[in-house]
């Protein structure tokens, strides 16, 4: 794999149970979830890979050993995968902070959930990330009844999350933005999480940073599912098949029959 400049990196969060999607990953870890017969985290890999992210750390915890094995070093698809095993769960935060001796090489670099699939383009996102000197960008899209809503101001610069609002909070923001669990990040974000303890993103590092830092908001355009029941994975398998999510695994072009 070449190192040089126009490397980007990338971490896919991928160390959690699952335990929402019952009986699917009671042996299989969630990105491994198969649609169209390949792993979830075989279509964020390559898609990543098509914007220029092509070395990627996945952090694991939960059955370990089998996205290795499916993976290997990465070279089938185009990529330089490295892995990082957390004996405990360090969070969304706490596992990145764990890699950071291969995030940080001055360079911005994406962080993707591993139960998220979208066709979004991440390099119109990086191009808004850099010209707007954004210490984080946050990937947002809408969803009128969400737990936790995002307040832009008319920049999209973020000023304000909202945990589990009332209806009169909902009224007074006037935002359905919410967070959609894929960022880009300056390497000085990185400064800004704690060592050895487990902290997330959403909770523990984005709504302190607001006062000090420039923190934005992308929109979404694209298809994105966050797949965390059947129901989502049997959505995302249909938006594949027809079109809906731009997306493609390594091999081979999809049929809406398969």
């Amino acid at each position: 794999m070449d190192s040089g400049s126009n490397t980007m990196k990338a971490i896919v969060l991928s160390a959690g149970y699952g335990t929402r999607l019952g009986d699917l990953t009671r042996e299989t870890p969630k990105p491994m979830l198969r649609l169209h017969g390949r792993p979830l985290l075989e279509y964020i890999i390559c898609h990543l890979a098509r914007h220029g992210f092509d070395q990627i750390a996945i952090n694991l915890h939960f059955l370990p050993e089998i996205i290795p094995a499916y993976f290997g070093n990465g070279s089938q698809f185009g990529v330089e995968l490295v892995y990082s095993y957390e004996p405990e769960l360090l969070g969304t935060a706490g596992g990145v902070k764990n890699v950071e001796g291969f995030l940080n090489d001055g360079k911005p670099f994406l962080i993707h959930y591993g139960d998220v699939i979208t066709d979004q383009d991440f390099t119109a996102m990086l191009n808004f990330h850099q010209t707007h000197n954004a210490l984080a960008t946050l990937l947002l899209h809408q969803r009128i009844r969400s737990n936790s809503l995002v307040s832009l101001d008319t920049e999209n610069r973020i000023i304000g999350f909202l945990e589990r609002p009332t209806e009169q909070q909902r009224y007074s923001v006037n935002s359905s933005w919410t967070n959609s669990g894929i960022y880009i990040c300056s390497p000085d974000l990185l400064n800004e999480i704690p060592e050895r303890i487990v902290c997330d993103f959403p909770r523990d590092i984005f709504p302190r940073l607001l006062a000090t830092h420039r923190v934005f908001g992308f929109p979404l355009s694209g298809y994105r599912c966050a797949i965390d029941s059947a129901q989502r994975l049997a959505q995302a398998h249909e938006a594949i098949a027809y079109g809906r999510c731009q997306i493609q695994g390594q091999k081979y072009a999809l049929s809406p029959y398969e």
